[in-house]
């Protein structure tokens, strides 16, 4: 009889503590472990979610979203896991839709999920929609590939994808680099559209207008340069 696959669901955090210990056994639910890096933060992100079950790993400084998402990959790959979900660790994603996710994996349709928050009626600003869009460009420019919800965090990576991704970049430029990943490994792609909350707590950490330009330049430097 063939294994389960061993499920990890992976957030990357920096100062979350208000938020990620309701986020953790949401996730829980749907995965046999919760991993989460603490990414430099100086509040108690590490202590609120060793509480809540989570296995926690700490970069000493800010490594940035990317390189904190690929920490928490190798750890997965260290614990044997085949399947990994990312979500964010600020109540953004509904971590209960992680089965919804999973879906296409576990039927094997599918290598990688993108989730699509712009799927079905979610209250998005307009400022998000631009800016979303402009990754959707930039990352059509850099990879050939178009994917309606490119900068989302919110992923599933099947047991090929687990094995083979490598994020080098550690800024928000690494949602374009997976894109890349996918496009160059031809990995099967699928898409779930899911909800979203935005609130003036997540509004406030999004990039500004002018982080998002610097974002966009590297990406399309690194995708000549490569």
């Amino acid at each position: 009889m063939t294994p389960a696959p061993r499920i990890v669901a992976v957030l990357p955090a920096f100062n979350e503590a208000s938020r990620i210990g309701s986020v953790i056994p949401e996730a829980a639910k749907a995965v046999d472990a919760v991993i989460v890096v603490s990414d430099g933060s100086t509040d108690d992100t590490a202590a609120v979610s060793r509480r809540a079950g989570a296995i926690v790993l700490e970069h000493i400084e800010n490594c940035g979203a990317g390189a904190a998402t690929m920490t928490g990959i190798e750890a997965a790959r260290a614990l044997g896991a085949s399947i990994v979900v990312t979500l964010d660790a600020d109540e953004q994603h509904d971590a209960n839709e992680i089965p919804r996710l999973l879906a296409p994996i576990l039927d094997s349709s599918a290598d990688i999920v993108f989730a699509n928050r712009f799927g079905q009626r979610n209250t998005i600003p307009l400022v998000r929609r631009v800016f979303n869009h402009l990754g959707n460009v930039v990352t059509f420019a850099a990879t050939g590939l178009w994917i309606a919800d490119s900068q989302c965090g919110y992923k599933a990576f099947g047991p090929r994808a687990v094995r083979e991704i490598a994020i080098r970049m550690s800024g928000y430029e690494f949602c374009t680099e997976i894109v890349r990943e996918a496009a160059q490994r031809r990995w099967r792609i699928a898409t779930v559209p899911v909800k979203v909350l935005y609130s003036a707590y997540t509004l406030a950490k999004g990039q500004s207008f002018a982080n998002g330009l610097r974002t966009a330049f590297k990406i399309l430097l690194r995708s000549f340069l490569r």
